[in-house]
């Protein structure tokens, strides 16, 4: 009995250095990404697009450093001020979700054949858009244990980070989403599994799960790429038929 108490405490010692440490490396990719076009643009005074804007990047602003702030209650010991933020974090993931989804609508929805095509490679950006609330309702639902709960916080925020690894000021010409999903996104899985099994001797459940859910969605863009240019093949390949075509008749 003494030994496994001793361990549960090395244990929540060992977490309250590596989550608070983990939202901090977060904060940072963030202001990587977005400090020249927002952060030190001012904020609302950042040219953006539309107002709409401002407030998707206000809202996941205020997660990022609610998620902070949160990690930083753990550690300093405040369960009880942790407890009671934890309704209005469910509450900005819920509103982030609807923001996510009406962004999707706004900058996808186009008329024409381009947008056919756009609308046939829903799905995959579907998938995507599921992933983070998805891993929020399973950190809700084990809201009673903190250990699988602040995993799959954690990694529904990793889930979010695209955006910012993309626009990070990498000087490599083919720097983009497939990069930064080998280069940032599965390091800081592997970063995770790496500490369960160190502080733990095993990886944890959630850890497992949520990052299976992840790299579903990193596989998913693999899909919308095969699919494009299998769709992009054959229109070129028909193209010196319509010429003979036009040609013959022409004759």
């Amino acid at each position: 009995m003494a030994t496994e108490v001793i361990r549960r405490r090395r244990i929540r010692r060992f977490d309250n250095l590596f989550f608070p440490g983990m939202a901090v490396l977060i904060l940072a990719s963030v202001i990587v990404g977005f400090g020249p076009t927002y952060y030190w643009a001012g904020l609302f005074k950042a040219p953006l697009p539309n107002l709409f804007i401002h407030i998707h990047g206000a809202v996941f602003t205020c997660w990022i450093l609610l998620l902070i702030v949160q990690t930083s209650l753990v550690a300093a010991g405040r369960v009880d001020v942790h407890r009671r933020l934890g309704l209005l974090g469910f509450g900005l993931a819920s509103l982030m979700v609807v923001l996510a989804a009406t962004d999707f609508q706004v900058r996808h929805f186009t008329t024409g054949d381009l947008g056919v095509r756009i609308r046939a490679f829903y799905a995959v950006p579907l998938i995507a858009m599921l992933a983070f609330p998805s891993l929020i309702y399973f950190a809700f639902r084990n809201r009673f244990n903190p250990a699988a709960r602040k995993r799959f916080i954690l990694i529904a925020t990793i889930a979010i980070l695209d955006a910012a690894f993309d626009r990070w000021p990498v000087p490599v010409a083919r720097w983009g989403h497939r990069a930064t999903s080998f280069v940032c996104v599965i390091p800081l899985l592997l970063l995770m599994m790496g500490y369960d099994y160190w502080s733990t001797g095993k990886v944890h459940r959630a850890t497992i799960w949520a990052s299976i859910s992840r790299l579903t969605r990193i596989a998913g863009g693999d899909t919308r790429l095969t699919v494009s240019c299998a769709e992009t093949l054959p229109r070129r390949r028909r193209l010196p038929s319509a010429a003979r075509s036009g040609a013959s008749s022409a004759s």
